[in-house]
């Protein structure tokens, strides 16, 4: 089976459908046979595994993990789902108290992790917010960071 690259992708907030999901296209996609999931949510975490391997996805190394440390060392490339999610009566600037707090946190990981990824994608609201604030404090540069601003739509 024929990947378009080896190197390491991680997929933050894994066990959420969003995150689960991107796992499953990435495999499908044969982006990398070497996919690492972390959601701090262990057992929900390995269903999403199981699931996986239950589709028989040929010479991938798929693994998982709720220690952040192990799931960015050696990553690449790294897909974010790990925000909170939008509840009802929220506004645009609730989310963002959380959801600000979860970014810097998880840039500050990044630059103390994985200091070489090539690129993040960041997928949580609001996401231009979000992903600004990983860019700065993972320091890197604009070119490695991108969002899904369509959530915010």
């Amino acid at each position: 089976m024929e990947f378009l690259t080896n190197e390491k992708l991680t997929i933050v907030g894994a066990a959420g459908m969003i995150g689960s999901n991107m796992a499953q296209t990435a495999l499908m996609m044969k982006l990398t046979p070497n996919i690492c999931l972390y959601d701090p949510y262990a057992p929900a975490l390995e269903g999403v595994a199981e699931e996986l391997y239950h589709c028989a996805f040929e010479g991938v190394n798929l693994t998982y993990t709720s220690d952040i440390k192990e799931a960015l060392s050696g990553a690449k490339y790294i897909v974010s789902s790990g925000g909170a999610a939008h509840k009802a009566g929220m506004t645009r600037e609730d989310l963002l108290k959380g959801n600000a707090e979860i970014a810097a946190q998880f840039g500050k990981d990044i630059r103390q992790y994985c200091p070489d990824v090539k690129h993040v994608v960041v997928v949580f609201n609001p996401a231009d917010i979000t992903g600004l604030i990983v860019l700065l404090y993972a320091g890197l540069k604009p070119s490695q960071v991108s969002t899904l601003a369509a959530l915010d739509s």
